[in-house]
């Protein structure tokens, strides 16, 4: 695969391993696994900034990216459809972590203001966490079944929520 773009902060393979997308600073690119063609068969090139995160819905239907744009953004990928950013979700400061809950339900966004973003897909409503003010959350994890979730922030700090069920 080609990618002389830029870095690449993140890749992830779609759930049924055809295609893997990367992304970089101003664009995400999708490769397709199964082709000898090193190019991507799928770009976009519309944010203004890195996009830090990507990952995909379980179908593989739409795809979830962050970035230092300070936003959050879900992408349809649906056959026959253009490749377009569907939702956008804005928030304080770049954006670092971004996970999909097991039930894709939820997005989890954290960044650099130090607040992890509950963003709920459906009534589009966000609820918020604060587990350190001003210090960056670098990653975030929701095990397997949706029960436990945990951050890292820049100061190597952990923090582990019961999620049961409902947002923490």
């Amino acid at each position: 695969m080609q990618h002389p773009d830029s870095q690449v902060n993140d890749l992830e393979i779609n759930p049924n391993s055809q295609m893997v997308a990367a992304c970089g600073y101003q664009h995400i690119r999708m490769y397709d696994l199964a082709s000898a063609n090193p190019d991507p068969v799928m770009n976009f090139e519309g944010v203004i900034k890195n996009v830090s995160r990507v990952g995909f819905q379980e179908n593989g239907q739409w795809m979830y990216t962050g970035g230092e744009d300070c936003t959050a953004r879900i992408w349809d990928l649906r056959a026959g459809r253009p490749f377009q950013c569907q939702q956008i979700f804005q928030v304080p400061a770049p954006v670092n972590a971004v996970v999909l809950h097991p039930d894709q339900s939820q997005i989890m966004v954290g960044g650099q203001s130090g607040i992890i973003h509950i963003w709920d897909l459906k009534t589009d409503h966000n609820e918020q966490l604060i587990p350190e003010a001003e210090s960056s959350i670098q990653d975030i994890a929701i095990d397997p079944e949706g029960k436990m979730m945990a951050a890292v922030n820049n100061k190597g700090n952990c923090y582990v929520w019961s999620l049961g069920g409902s947002p923490p």
